[in-house]
């Protein structure tokens, strides 16, 4: 159910229209708006990399053993959708030669230039979207739901399921268990943990692990493509109790991810009880904190305007012309708090998980740590192109890095769950 993310709510009240997305990777097309390193004879090629239905995680993997490089060392900006076709732009510490002589099947790689500077982790400027609705099984309620968007003109910045694991939502589980220091817990929800929803084969290969915790037998039957479990079960099977160590053998930026996601999962929350408490989401009130548009779209800061009652009016008017939007909290240490109403509904999603700012410290894991910020709750919808052929509906829209397409193609679609669709 969406709840297990943490979306609670819709903020448009046309009914959907249903229908399938990504019933074939190319339904689902995302490419990168960059920003590119400088050229210059460095040691980085920059080179724009295309793939379909490729895990971001594994790609960067296969490419670096490719290379015979450190995956770390391979630069990107944004972890793009798996069942999808992406087109980005990466950096690699290696030859001309040797990347543009990378083959792996389903990618395109295109040499562009060298440069002494990588690609680095968020700097881009946003994604364009190019999507197809399959099988829309309410074709009398596309234009009223459509129009209604457009009419609104902005989109819940909710965590997409794409955060947390479409066929099995656990990367939040596993970032809190992290978070409390329980390691043990941590590995066996991510590497065991059977949800509905897996292909069989794996569903009993985690089941069996659940139920036994024989690591040794485990491995003769988890599926070959389930190449990260394998890797912590194998160190397991011969290192017995060594759960940290197992885990530290998955790459960084997927252990960062597990705490990113436990913060994902509470901002939804956050947001999501916020909407159930009637405060509209493209309105600030007193105690909200704003994050300012300037020069650039700014989605997330660690600072911020305080909303009181002295600037209320001037900064809602700033909000109607795209200058500045309300924010809520990404649960970390150092988090710049709200204060009134937004402040309270912070501080009951804590309580209620039980969870305080210090503990995302992490002493217990150095480098892991989730620094509290801000992060605005509805992103403006300057434009959608969108036709409808009588059982497809095309979209094209653009979105700010850190945006999900998947929070707007829920309130078109009404779905059951966000993992129905």
């Amino acid at each position: 159910m969406d709840e297990d993310i943490g979306i609670e709510v819709f903020i448009t009240s046309s009914e959907g229209i249903g229908g399938k997305i990504k019933k074939e990777p190319e339904d689902f097309v995302v490419e990168e708006v960059s920003i590119y390193p400088p050229p210059s004879n460095g040691r980085y090629v920059i080179a724009r990399v295309k793939a379909r239905n490729w895990e971001a995680n594994r790609l960067v993997e296969k490419m670096a053993y490719r290379l015979g490089i450190s995956p770390n060392s391979i630069g990107y900006a944004g972890i793009k959708d798996k069942r999808a076709v992406t087109v980005q732009i990466m950096s690699f510490p290696a030859s001309i030669k040797k990347v543009a002589s990378l083959s792996l099947q389903d990618v395109e790689v295109e040499v562009l230039y060298k440069s002494s500077r990588p690609v680095y982790s968020g700097k881009l400027i946003g994604n364009r979207f190019h999507i197809v609705v399959r099988d829309v099984e309410k074709p009398e309620n596309v234009e009223e739901v459509m129009g209604e968007i457009e009419q609104m003109g902005y989109m819940p910045n909710f965590f997409g399921v794409q955060r947390f694991g479409i066929a099995r939502p656990i990367t939040h589980v596993v970032g809190k268990h992290l978070i409390k220091n329980e390691i043990r817990e941590a590995v066996m929800s991510y590497v065991a943990n059977p949800m509905e929803g897996e292909d069989e084969e794996s569903y009993e290969a985690r089941k069996f692990l659940q139920e036994t915790e024989d690591f040794e037998e485990a491995l003769k039957i988890y599926p070959k493509k389930l190449v990260f479990e394998r890797r912590i079960i194998e160190h397991l099977s011969t290192h017995p109790g060594e759960w940290k160590e197992a885990l530290l053998l998955l790459p960084k930026n997927l252990i960062r991810l597990f705490v990113h996601a436990y913060q994902s999962y509470l901002f939804n929350r956050i947001v999501s009880l916020r909407v159930k408490r009637g405060i509209p989401l493209n309105e600030a009130v007193v105690g909200d904190i704003v994050i300012p548009w300037e020069k650039e779209m700014v989605i997330q800061s660690y600072e911020g305007i305080m909303v009181e009652d002295y600037n209320l009016d001037k900064i809602n008017r700033r909000i109607r012309s795209g200058k500045c939007f309300p924010s809520a909290a990404i649960v970390g240490h150092g988090l710049l708090r709200a204060k009134g109403t937004m402040g309270e509904i912070e501080e009951e999603i804590m309580e209620a998980e039980n969870i305080g700012e210090e503990e995302f410290i992490m002493r217990h894991f150095p480098g892991m740590e989730g620094r509290g910020m801000r992060r605005v709750i509805m992103i403006p919808l300057k434009r959608i192109i969108w036709n409808f052929d009588g059982s497809n509906l095309f979209l094209n829209f653009f979105l700010p890095r850190g945006c999900y397409a998947t929070s707007l193609l829920r309130e078109i679609m009404k779905p059951e769950s966000v993992f129905s669709y």
